[in-house]
């Protein structure tokens, strides 16, 4: 189990936003569930983002005008006879407040007003709405998540990814076709979070070590890496000589069982030392890898040290069910242990 204002800690590892002025009544709030978390956050970064302006883009539209603007859409203009009423069908762009990224906002919020959460959310959900009256909602199944983000408009990344994580990580469908939010993030959509999180920790608190999530090549003898698949890191620290490479599984299962024995999962197992090896090309073992493994309520979790083809792998658990400074506490551990400070 993870305490529900941890969530909101690691969220603003994730997203730096959050720790600005306007969220700290938010920190300080009790929430019972993510969902109540998620819709505080939302509501508190709508009514800053108001304040700011409502993004705008140029956005097409389509219909028969009785003067022209834009390009005529002749075929469509036949079709529809709209010379009769002595008008042309036109194609023109417009500033509109109808932007992508605004219909995802209310699409989120109207799924939020017809949920679970509280009565005095959904009256500040509500209000908000008011300001969205020109967006028109998406259907959430067709949603693209696949954004760009800029300088025009980065104030909406922490605001897409709470929907994301809502529509996603939050809202299932039921038996009777209704949906309905559940009270703690999916396991995938927490499984990226708990990454970026860890990652994010340490390239805030620990700046006298290199924190990426790097990408890792092949170590092949002749250079030819035709079609070997991309080996991603989820965390690599760097600091002179030495690299750990950790990566970060949230699961509800951390070991699997068979025959009564329970044993680590043998593909991560396998995909660490991949990572490792692959880093240690001169074989100096100076790159170790760790299995990251968010704690659960099993009686048997992970707490092990090897000595792999003369690299170090290790597999541990991070307790998220304590106070945050015991969170901190157990990250900083990891980088004291593996890298002399002088």
């Amino acid at each position: 189990m993870i305490r529900i204002q941890n969530i909101y800690y690691m969220l603003s590892y994730a997203f730096q936003v959050l720790n600005e002025q306007g969220y700290k009544q938010v920190a300080t709030e009790e929430f019972d569930n993510v969902a109540e978390l998620c819709a505080a956050i939302l509501i508190k970064g709508v009514s800053l983002q108001i304040k700011r302006g409502l993004g705008k883009e140029y956005v097409l539209q389509t219909e028969p005008l009785s003067a022209l603007r834009g390009k005529i859409d002749i075929s469509a203009s036949v079709k529809e006879q709209s010379m009769l009423k002595k008008q042309l069908v036109c194609n023109y762009d417009e500033f509109s407040v109808n932007s992508y990224m605004n219909r995802i906002i209310r699409t989120t919020m109207d799924t939020l007003v017809r949920s679970s959460i509280s009565k005095d959310r959904k009256k500040q959900l509500r209000k908000l709405l008011i300001y969205f009256s020109e967006v028109e909602p998406l259907s959430r199944e067709s949603i693209n998540w696949k954004l760009q983000f800029n300088k025009n408009n980065q104030t909406y990344q922490m605001l897409i990814s709470i929907c994301y994580l809502i529509l996603k990580g939050l809202l299932q469908t039921t038996s009777d076709g209704s949906t309905k939010l559940m009270d703690f993030l999916d396991e995938q959509r927490m499984c990226r979070l708990y990454e970026k999180f860890i990652l994010e920790y340490y390239r805030k608190e620990h700046p006298e070590i290199k924190a990426s999530a790097s990408q890792i090549p092949w170590d092949t003898d002749d250079g030819y890496r035709e079609m070997l698949p991309v080996m991603q890191s989820d965390i690599m620290l760097k600091q002179g000589y030495k690299t750990l490479v950790i990566d970060a599984k949230y699961y509800s299962h951390t070991t699997q069982k068979q025959y009564d024995v329970n044993t680590l999962h043998s593909g991560n197992l396998y995909q660490i030392f991949t990572y490792v090896k692959n880093l240690d090309t001169e074989n100096t073992g100076n790159v170790s890898g760790m299995l990251l493994y968010a704690k659960t309520d099993e009686l048997v979790l992970p707490n092990n040290n090897y000595k792999m083809g003369g690299n170090a792998i290790s597999v541990k658990t991070l307790d998220l069910d304590c106070d945050f400074s015991e969170i901190r506490r157990q990250l900083d551990e990891i980088v004291h242990s593996c890298f002399e400070f002088e």
